[in-house]
């Protein structure tokens, strides 16, 4: 892939889980204001500027990038978020614990592998059901380790990681978009937390020291990347002697056509940028890796069809979610 289309895919990635990340904080601030629905609520669309006045139930005007236009928006009503110029908007509820219905993401949820009890213990906003897997659950996580979470969103594995590991160890997660960061640290204010910390960084390129990590996980981030031999890479550097790899991703089951891989939309989807599980599992074998072990979840073929924005490319043909499991030699 030339280094233009990488920063294409860079940016169609950035751009989409960002807007994602500032439609979950208005939804938090809206359901925090405990306001009875057409009772007056103050949202502050970006840090500095002006708090709104507005009705629940009456239009919210929402700014999601600045130079943009504003978007109209009943709070009660779905609102549409167009992810890039020209194509599909996507319908998000506004007036939610988060962009999705808690019905549907407690169904996500629990689909993925989490329990209720998994649900209840995080900050609300923490989940917003972007992942494909449980990594936390595959991951055998001890007291006093130390995690690694690439691509880690509003911080719901992080959350989860860190009960499990305890006060003696630690829990670092990694996001390129600041948005999914400012997010993640205020949940951290929400838990009261002394273990988790999230730092803005590339996961081809972690803001994390040589053989710092007992356990490297993430949850649907590296399919991605356009460089996922680098993030194997930095994976093994930072993953002490002996450390795992706990990783739940999108991975394809045969090479994908050429539409698919150039359409960004399906790229940010998790689904256009999957390599395929033969391609995976060699490129951790020549890294170093050993014990590699790749589990497709066949039955998460109907999960990933919904993720095709425009529902025309049969994304759930060709691709699967799979938990990717690997040891750096001691």
């Amino acid at each position: 892939m030339e280094a233009r289309e990488k920063e294409e895919v860079r940016n169609a990635v950035r751009d989409r889980y960002g807007k994602i990340a500032q439609a979950n904080q208005v939804n938090t601030e809206m359901d925090a204001a405990a306001c009875e629905c057409c009772g007056p609520v103050q949202i502050e669309s970006q840090p500095g500027k002006a708090a709104q006045d507005a009705a629940c139930c009456e239009p919210v005007q929402i700014e999601s990038q600045p130079g943009k236009a504003v978007q109209d928006a009943a709070c009660c009503e779905p609102v549409q978020i167009e992810s890039r110029p020209g194509e599909a908007a996507q319908d998000e509820a506004c007036c939610g614990p988060s962009v999705i219905s808690e019905e549907r993401l407690e169904k996500l949820s629990k689909y993925m592998g989490y329990s209720k009890e998994d649900l209840e213990s995080v900050p609300e906003g923490a989940n917003m059901s972007l992942g494909c897997g449980n990594p936390v659950a595959m991951a055998s996580l001890q007291s006093g380790e130390t995690v690694v979470d690439l691509g880690s969103g509003g911080g719901f594995d992080c959350f989860l990681a860190s009960k499990e590991v305890g006060d003696t160890g630690k829990v670092i997660g990694v996001d390129m978009t600041t948005d999914m960061i400012s997010l993640a640290r205020r949940n951290v204010e929400k838990m009261v937390t002394s273990n988790v910390e999230f730092r803005l960084g590339e996961i081809e390129h972690l803001p994390v020291a040589d053989n710092t990590a007992d356990i490297i996980m993430s949850n649907c981030v590296i399919n991605l990347s356009p460089d996922k031999g680098q993030v194997y890479q930095d994976a093994f550097r930072v993953l002490k002697p002996g450390g795992r790899l706990a990783i739940s991703d999108v991975l394809a089951t045969a090479e994908l056509p050429e539409e698919v891989r150039r359409n960004l939309a399906l790229v940010s989807a998790c689904v256009g940028g999957a390599a395929t599980i033969d391609h995976t599992e060699a490129l951790l074998l020549e890294l170093g890796f050993v014990d590699v072990k790749i589990t497709p979840n066949d039955q998460s073929r109907e999960m990933i069809r919904a993720w095709d924005p425009s529902r025309s490319e049969n994304a759930g043909d060709y691709v699967v979610s799979a938990y990717i499991e690997a040891i750096k030699p001691a």
